[in-house]
C-alpha cells in the first residue's frame, strides 16, 4: 500500500484530518507533517517537509492542504521534483496523475467540501501515469528546474 505524505496550515486542517481518517481506513499509511490544530501557522514549512518526503522517496505521493490549496501548492512546487496541482474537480484531480504525473494533490478547506475532497483523493491516489507523449512533457517540467530549458 502506498505511503502518502499529509500536510496543511491551519485553513487547511479541518480538511487534513477528514483526509486523513479516510486514508486509514482505506490502508493506507500516512506520514502526517502537521499542522496539529487550527490555530495559525505558516504553510511554507509544512509544505517543504511533505514535498521533500515525496521527493526523497519516504512516501509515494502527497496530499497538502490550505485555506484556497494555492499557496500550500506553489511553496511545494518550489521543491525540485515536485509536481504538486491545486484541484477542485475530479477531472482535474483525474489528469494530473493521469497527464502530468502529479505528485502531490493541493486542495482547498475553505474551497472544497469534505465529500468532494475525499472523491479526489481517491481518484489521485488510483489514478497512474500515463506516459507516451506525455512523458516528453513532464521531462520539459524537469528541464526547466534543472535550468536547461
Amino acid at each position: 500500500m502506498k505511503k502518502i505524505a499529509l500536510g496543511a496550515d491551519h485553513g487547511g486542517y479541518e480538511l487534513k484530518c477528514a483526509i486523513m481518517d479516510h486514508l486509514i481506513a482505506a490502508g493506507y499509511e500516512v506520514r502526517d507533517y502537521g499542522t496539529n490544530s487550527c490555530e495559525s501557522v505558516d504553510y511554507a514549512p509544512i509544505a517543504a517537509q511533505a514535498a521533500r518526503g515525496v521527493v526523497s522517496g519516504e512516501c509515494d505521493l502527497g496530499i497538502l492542504c490550505c485555506g484556497t490549496g494555492i499557496g500550500i501548492s506553489m511553496a511545494a512546487n518550489k521543491v525540485k521534483g515536485i509536481r504538486a496541482a491545486c484541484c477542485s474537480d475530479y477531472f482535474s484531480a483525474k489528469y494530473t496523475r493521469l497527464h502530468n504525473d502529479a505528485n502531490i494533490l493541493c486542495m482547498g478547506g475553505r474551497v472544497v467540501g469534505v465529500g468532494l475532497a475525499l472523491e479526489l483523493v481517491d481518484v489521485f491516489l488510483n489514478t497512474e501515469f500515463e506516459g507516451g507523449r506525455h512523458q516528453r512533457r513532464v521531462d520539459q517540467i524537469t528541464a526547466i528546474e534543472d535550468g536547461t530549458l
